[in-house]
């Protein structure tokens, strides 16, 4: 599915009435219907619901609620955070239908506005129609009143394409923003879903088409989201007379003495998402412990340091290259002087290509070069600040954007951790990641997505499809995990464990339909 701008949603529905003939009435009716068959999902009986209208085309789908629920016998305020005379041609036309089948619309200014708005703690649910994608200024006057007047009822909020307050393109907030339980979106998702408080505000969201055409759902835009068939039509399928090598050959240089944990754990989600061989490379204590938590993964002693790897290891992985069918550089390597110039030494010469994470990362944000390999990037928000040399706030203001920069200026596949993790590569569309929960945000988890993305780089699959693959396939072990142990309290280590089932959850799910 294509990730949309608000500019994007404008003009295909510009095109769905001017080339398609689908009447602009027509789109807001239907936009109407999907926003009431959430409102029934949530009061499957009827209640008492308050709809707050906007004078734009947001305003008209509200208008359209407000009548539908009327006509199913709920009980229905309608407040329009306008005048009459300011409601747009297509909104008031809605306003005039629904006021003859009995809705009374009540305008900012009549001095009923008050009375119903000191009872809307006692509304069973608020349908939010007050901005649609559009807005881009800070919020001011009624609707800004209207916004808080929403927050602190307490009442469940359903919003209409975007919680009123929230920018379309970036999921910032103008000022004041609507706290929904669920929006209901139109035709494509929009970028304000995965980024910014729009990611929080939106809270449960689904698309609805509202009768668009599919051939202009269906154009490219600059990014889509993964989804189950996406990953299946890809995740390398094995021969029944393969043997181990033949299944990918993952090197992991990882680990340091006071950070041993991070090597086991990409060793374990190397093995369990399917190399044929894993081999660790680090200092002795770490190779001990890999030894003992992950008995299948081979190791390859490197000499030490102050209890990180020395400069002269690169000697030793060099000679052991043609082994090794790809390679995850970092976790836990720490980013001393002595583990800077290792990898200037080994990346000089490495043509494999490689997951650079981590510690790996701060090196090349301190000017080690990449090496001349298909590289991919997995950095967090505090990583990429690094990269790219600005704040974590402008880093986390416009995930997009940031993702497009470092893709620019590295010329590899950057993917950006976090809540609906965002990755880019030169010439290809970015990729949301659908998969995943909050249950994520502890330690390890990165560790063990970029072992899955190394096996997947060494089952010859190409940069950008190893990482889109490996995000998504990461995220739904997590959510495995979270079904399975509980939302929160699982660790990565669980995660890794549960990736031979999440992949089997995949293929069942896409077999299904």
């Amino acid at each position: 599915m294509w990730i949309a701008t608000a500019e994007h949603s404008r003009q295909i529905d510009r095109r769905a009435t001017e080339e398609f003939g689908v009447p602009a009435k027509v789109l807001m009716e239907r936009a109407g219907l999907a926003v009431f068959d959430a409102v029934q999902e949530l009061l499957p009986h009827g209640g008492k619901i308050t709809v707050f209208c906007g004078k734009g085309n947001n305003g008209g789908d509200g208008f359209v609620v407000a009548r539908l629920a009327l006509d199913h016998h709920f009980s229905v305020d309608c407040l329009v955070a306008a005048e009459e005379k300011e409601l747009t041609e297509d909104a008031h036309e809605q306003m005039r239908i629904a006021r003859a089948q009995g809705i009374q619309p009540i305008f900012y200014s009549d001095a009923r506005w008050q009375r119903r708005t000191d009872a809307l703690c006692c509304r069973d649910l608020i349908v939010d129609a007050l901005l649609g994608t559009g807005a881009k200024c800070e919020v001011k006057g009624a609707i800004k009143d209207s916004i808080q007047l929403i927050n602190r009822s307490g009442v469940p909020v359903v919003a209409v394409d975007v919680p009123s307050g929230i920018c379309a393109n970036t999921g910032e907030e103008l000022g004041e923003s609507v706290w929904a339980l669920r929006t209901v979106t139109f035709g494509l998702p929009k970028r304000f879903l995965f980024e910014g408080i729009g990611l929080e505000h939106s809270g449960y969201w689904t698309v609805s088409e509202i009768g668009i055409p599919h051939v202009l759902l269906e154009e490219p835009t600059v990014a889509r989201l993964v989804d189950t068939d996406w990953v299946l039509n890809l995740l390398p399928e094995r021969l029944r007379a393969s043997h181990k090598g033949d299944n990918g050959s993952v090197l992991i240089v990882a680990g340091s003495r006071d950070m041993r944990g991070a090597a086991s754990l990409a060793a374990r989600a190397a093995v369990r998402s399917g190399a044929g061989l894993v081999t660790v490379a680090s200092i002795p204590e770490v190779c001990a412990s890999v030894s003992a938590n992950v008995p299948e993964a081979i190791l390859l002693t490197l000499p030490e340091v102050d209890g990180a790897v020395s400069p002269d290891a690169a000697d030793i992985i060099l000679a052991n290259k043609a082994k090794y069918h790809s390679a995850l550089f970092g976790p836990g390597l720490t980013h001393g002087k002595q583990v800077m110039e290792f990898l200037s030494r080994v990346w000089e010469f490495w043509d494999q290509p490689c997951v650079i994470d981590a510690d790996a990362l701060n090196a090349v944000s301190q000017g080690v070069k990449l090496p001349h390999a298909e590289c991919v990037l997995t950095p967090h928000p505090g990583e990429m600040s690094r990269l790219l040399h600005c704040s974590v706030a402008e880093i986390q203001s416009d995930r997009f954007r940031t993702v497009t920069q470092a893709v620019e200026q590295f010329q590899q596949c950057c993917l950006l951790k976090g809540p609906y993790t965002i990755m880019g590569e030169p010439q290809q569309p970015m990729m949301v990641n659908s998969s995943g929960n909050p249950g994520m945000a502890s330690a390890g988890m990165g560790d063990v997505l970029g072992g899955i993305i190394a096996t997947l780089l060494a089952q010859d699959l190409p940069s950008y499809f190893a990482a889109g693959c490996g995000m998504y396939w990461h995220g739904a072990s997590a959510d495995l995990c979270a079904t399975e142990i509980g939302p929160i309290g699982y660790s990565a280590s669980d995660v890794a464990d549960h990736l031979a089932k999440a992949r089997c959850r995949i293929v069942s799910a896409c077999h299904r339909n």
